[in-house]
């Protein structure tokens, strides 16, 4: 992603980035959250929003409260009020004029959304992906009747 550095640079998911590969699939699913941002002792916002697109190592969210790359963040998902530590990675201006926020969990854990993810091999452009309405599957050869 073009513009991130400073605090994320030499971080693992840095290189993966800025070449272009992704750790894991990324799926459109708006999920209820909350975000808590502290600061020192002192505590930060709490601000409630939902997720554009999650993934196995984060989230794209948008968010009104100014926050900056490098920053820590506390994410809640508001319906199994689970908590994960994570770290903004970009800030863009977003299509609605709030901001969307990519968030990178600050400890990979893959079943924080409960969803299954595609394969890392998945790619919407494969013959499976083009596939509309129920499939058959034939499980053994039908003979038929003279």
């Amino acid at each position: 992603m073009a513009g991130v550095s400073g605090a994320n640079e030499g971080h693992p998911s840095s290189a993966a980035r800025g070449s272009g590969l992704r750790r894991s699939q990324r799926v459109c699913l708006n999920i209820d959250v909350e975000i808590i941002l502290q600061k020192g002792k002192e505590k930060g916002f709490a601000e409630q929003t939902k997720t554009l697109i999650v993934s196995a190592h984060g989230a794209l969210i948008v968010l009104q409260e100014p926050v900056a790359t490098g920053d820590l963040l506390k994410l809640r998902n508001v319906r199994t009020n689970e908590e994960i530590g994570c770290r903004v990675v970009e800030v863009n201006p977003g299509n609605s004029g709030i901001p969307e926020v990519a968030l990178e969990f600050v400890k990979p854990k893959g079943d924080f959304w409960h969803i299954a993810f595609p394969p890392t091999d998945w790619s919407p452009r494969g013959p499976e992906s083009k596939v509309y309405g129920p499939q058959v599957v034939s499980v053994g050869t039908r003979k038929s009747k003279p």
